[in-house]
């Protein structure tokens, strides 16, 4: 069944001839809410496929509850609000995609091994759906595009597309091709990223494009000093925020994005490349088996409350706990 918020309508934004009417995406996790609430607020329809109607209707709930937040700062009306939630309507039925002039590939896969598998097999059902000209994208950072696009009949429309988090602050997106990527689904993509207002980073194919293997190996070294009893984590953070002038430094990044999905990423990098400075750090993996996953279960290498950020000041063999 599919579930749109028809309580929020007003009315449809009109696109010039010529541009793309409609989006599809393939698992909503937070990185694909963010996506989702991006692309309609530029106002292009979505289509967003996950696993049940229940888990849709509190997807849809979140992304209610953002565009909330953001009225309560003043960076949106109650009208917009109500525009952008129109535009977007959640299926668990691929069949809803298949008008679509462009699909992203965002699942969230938590078993281990099993992340390249689960693409392929989205991309292969998203293929019989789809147009010929559709373009089927993935924001996989770590598994190379071309691995997914070689069980599509047409593989030339494979394209990777890596929106980095949090999506509405960063301007650029990473672009991959693959071998058989056409000039045409570069176009497209193209075309979409600045009807979005993304900067195009184009990028040969390697395994955690730019981002994700320079993300993976600070991770690590930060990792690395605070076992080596160097500083806390809220003093590399804070270091690292004013040498670098970044919003946040390497733990609280980690929280933020999940450990889990950190963990991951190094896996995934450490299988292609052998490179020590990818391997997953050991307090990595003892927190993913304690499930401090970070912000979204309020405990990580910080406490959280809601969005609110709070030092732990337990030594580091418990985790941060107090003894």
């Amino acid at each position: 069944m599919k579930v749109q918020l028809e309580r929020f309508s007003l009315s449809k934004a009109i696109q010039p001839k010529g541009a793309l009417q409609k989006i599809g995406l393939i698992g909503c996790g937070s990185i694909g809410q963010e996506i989702t609430l991006l692309v309609s607020q530029k106002g292009i329809e979505v289509v967003f496929i996950d696993l049940n109607e229940e888990r849709i209707e509190k997807i849809l709930m979140k992304m209610s509850l953002a565009l909330d937040e953001l009225i309560n700062r003043w960076g949106m009306t109650v009208s917009e609000k109500k525009l952008v939630l129109s535009r977007i309507k959640g299926s668990v039925r691929y069949s809803d995609i298949s008008d679509c002039d462009i699909i992203i590939e965002t699942i969230n896969s938590k078993k281990p091994g099993t992340s390249l598998e689960e693409r392929r097999k989205v991309f292969e059902q998203v293929e019989r759906v789809v147009g010929q000209q559709t373009v089927i994208t993935s924001n996989t950072a770590t598994l190379p595009i071309s691995e997914l696009a070689s069980v599509l009949k047409r593989p030339e429309r494979a394209v990777g597309m890596h929106f980095i988090s949090p999506v509405s602050k960063i301007n650029i997106v990473e672009v991959v091709s693959q071998f058989h990527t056409s000039d045409e689904a570069m176009e497209m993509v193209r075309k979409f990223a600045g009807m979005i207002g993304k900067k195009v980073v184009d990028v040969n194919e390697s395994p955690g494009n730019i981002s994700t293997r320079m993300v993976v190996a600070m991770i690590n070294e930060a990792c690395g000093i605070l076992m080596e009893g160097v500083a806390s984590v809220a003093s590399i953070d804070e270091v690292m925020m004013e040498a670098t002038g970044g919003a946040f430094g390497p733990f609280e990044m980690v929280d933020k994005y999940g450990i889990d999905k950190i963990l991951k990423w190094m896996e995934n990098l450490y299988m292609e490349f052998g490179d020590d400075k990818y391997k997953p750090s050991p307090i990595i993996k003892r927190m993913v088996r304690a499930k401090m996953f970070g912000r979204r279960v309020g405990e990580g290498f910080y406490l959280w409350d809601g969005n609110k950020k709070i030092a732990k000041t337990g030594p580091i063999r418990k985790l941060g706990r107090m003894e």
